[in-house]
């Protein structure tokens, strides 16, 4: 069988920045083929995006997948819930772990892999604002120090 590799439909950009990631999981998610067609345009949007413990089944509300183009009255609700799929282990460990307190699960991105829509599922503890600030003036600390070893490298050489 041929590897088709990973083909990113959309991605979370804010959920790194709002949440300190614990544990990633990868999941698949039941569609309506108008779904599918519309993620093979690579409109999706997971903005307001998260998933729930409902009857020991993860669901994935908030996700917005636009309306079909060439639909018809077969056409999907763009923000309707989804199931997604894991592993009965997966699964009872993601409901022990959230009903522990202060964890959530957020959907870090929207993939196809060998023709499968997949989500990329992440067990996450909401940052508190110091924490937000923390990371940013870390993140400006490394890349001035890269800047300055840049610039001497630079001036050793030239």
């Amino acid at each position: 069988m041929k590897e088709k590799g990973r083909k990113v439909i959309a991605s979370n950009k804010k959920a790194r920045h709002n949440y300190a990631i614990i544990d990633v999981y990868e999941a698949g998610v039941v569609l309506l083929g108008t779904e599918v067609k519309t993620l093979r345009e690579g409109k999706a949007s997971l903005v307001d995006a998260y998933a729930t413990v409902d009857d020991g089944e993860i669901w994935l509300r908030g996700l917005h997948i636009p309306e079909y183009g060439q639909g018809s009255w077969t056409n999907h609700e763009p923000r309707r819930t989804r199931k997604l799929l894991l592993h009965k282990r997966e699964i009872e460990h993601l409901v022990g772990k959230t009903r522990e307190g202060q964890l959530t699960l957020v959907p870090l991105s929207m993939y196809f892999s060998d023709g499968k829509v997949k989500v990329e599922l992440a067990l996450a503890r909401g940052k508190q604002l110091h924490d937000k600030r923390q990371d940013l003036a870390r993140r400006t600390a490394e890349r001035e120090a890269t800047r300055e070893l840049g610039r001497r490298i630079k001036g050793m050489s030239g």
